[in-house]
Formats: C-alpha cells, sequence, structure tokens
C-alpha cells in the first residue's frame, strides 16, 4: 500500500496553494500513467481551494510503479510564482513538501479486528436499522476507528480501513518528524536549498529537477488551464 501526503508545512497561504495545485498535477500524471489516487484526508487552509496537508492512495498499478512514481512526490518542492493574494509581495519562491508511506498491506489486513455495532442516527427513514456500522481495531497500537455513515456494512469496513491508513501514516510522520520539524524550522536553509522538483507560473508546469533524482515517471505536461488558481 503506497500513500503520499503533501503539505505546506509552516509556510504561508501560497505554499497551502501550492500544495493544491500539486494534488491536481499529481492526480493529471497519474490519469496518463493509469494509477489511480483516492483522497484519503484533506487539511483545509483558511481560505477555499488551498490545503495545508493531503493524504492520497495510490493503487491500480504495479507496486514498484506505485512506489517509483511516489518516490518523485517525496521531498522539498518549489512554486515559482507571483503571490496570487499578495499583489506586491516581493517573494516569488513557495516551498512545499511530500512524504512515502508504504504499508505492507496484507499484515496490515490481518491485524485489524472488525465489530459490528448499530449506527447511533436521530432515525428516519435512511438510518441503518440493522448492525452496518463498524468499529475497527489495529491490534498492534490500540488505535480504533467507528464508522457508520455508509448504508451497508462493507462500505464501512472499507472507510474504516482507509480511516485507519491515515492514522497510522500519521503515527509515522510523527515519530520521524522531528528531523523532518528542524528542516522545516530552518525555512532558508537546508529545506529550500534543494528542492526535488520546480514548478512554475499560474500552469503549475514543471521546470527543474533536483541532483541526484533519476527519470520522472511522468507523462508530458498538459496544457490544461485547470492548473490556474482561477
Amino acid at each position: 500500500m503506497i500513500l503520499v501526503q503533501l503539505s505546506s508545512g509552516v509556510g504561508p497561504l501560497e505554499c497551502c496553494k501550492a500544495v493544491a495545485m500539486a494534488v491536481k498535477r499529481l492526480e493529471c500524471d497519474a490519469k496518463a500513467l493509469a494509477i489511480k489516487v483516492n483522497t484519503l484526508a484533506v487539511e483545509q487552509a483558511e481560505l477555499s481551494g488551498c490545503y495545508k496537508s493531503v493524504l492520497l492512495e495510490l493503487t491500480g498499478a504495479e507496486p514498484q510503479i506505485l512506489k517509483q512514481f511516489a518516490q518523485q512526490w517525496h521531498g522539498s518542492m518549489l512554486w515559482v510564482c507571483q503571490s496570487p493574494f499578495r499583489a506586491r509581495h516581493k517573494r516569488k519562491n513557495w516551498y512545499f513538501g511530500g512524504q512515502l508511506f508504504e504499508i505492507a498491506e496484507q499484515t496490515f489486513d490481518s491485524e485489524i479486528r472488525f465489530q459490528q455495532c448499530r449506527a447511533s442516527g436521530a432515525g428516519g427513514q435512511h438510518v441503518n436499522t440493522t448492525d452496518s456500522a463498524v468499529r475497527a481495531t489495529y491490534v498492534v497500537t490500540g488505535i480504533t476507528v467507528r464508522v457508520e455513515s455508509e448504508r451497508s456494512q462493507h462500505a464501512n469496513k472499507r472507510l474504516a480501513r482507509a480511516l485507519l491508513m491515515q492514522k497510522l501514516a500519521e503515527q509515522a510522520q510523527q515519530a520521524a518528524s522531528q528531523q523532518q520539524k528542524s528542516r522545516w524550522q530552518q525555512h532558508n536553509e537546508l529545506q529550500r536549498g534543494n528542492p526535488i522538483r520546480t514548478f512554475k507560473g499560474p500552469e503549475f508546469s514543471q521546470t527543474h529537477k533536483g541532483k541526484g533524482h533519476g527519470k520522472l515517471l511522468i507523462p508530458k505536461p498538459p496544457q490544461d488551464a485547470s492548473f490556474s488558481w482561477n
């Protein structure tokens, strides 16, 4: 199981906009390679269309292809553009980061315990009247989630599994966050010094690939106005 988390770190609103545009670019590149992208979690910024953090699941291709694709979104990245929010602002470099998480899916599934429970809705014809709600526990850590938003138990189990994946990914990120936090705090030094990828303008077109990185597994960049913030 391959997860990718894109984050604005401690950056301003422009960095949150860069994350949103990066998600669009990632989804477009993935579609051209027959890779499916599922959004598991989104942390919205204070302005619509801007994200502090997005957690994505990649599926639909061979594991090595998914990992190779995800790796090119792992690290510090740069968007070079005039601020869409502050017309006279001199700064044009906006940094954001990506993190790859790889989870052993077979082992993960075997370590989840599901329990049926009755939904706790207020009533009415659309409330679940059977034991379709699900409580899922990851027995290794004791993390528990409860899901009752879907009408079938199968759909609730699938959503509960995705929520557990998200929590595990967050834990993995927190466990390794000291070094990452230090890099973000040095906002003008290492984290900004060598972006793995650089994008430019409202089209979010790629203009640079960082040193030491192999050939990118992406199709020819599309000329698509959907990458504009308008």
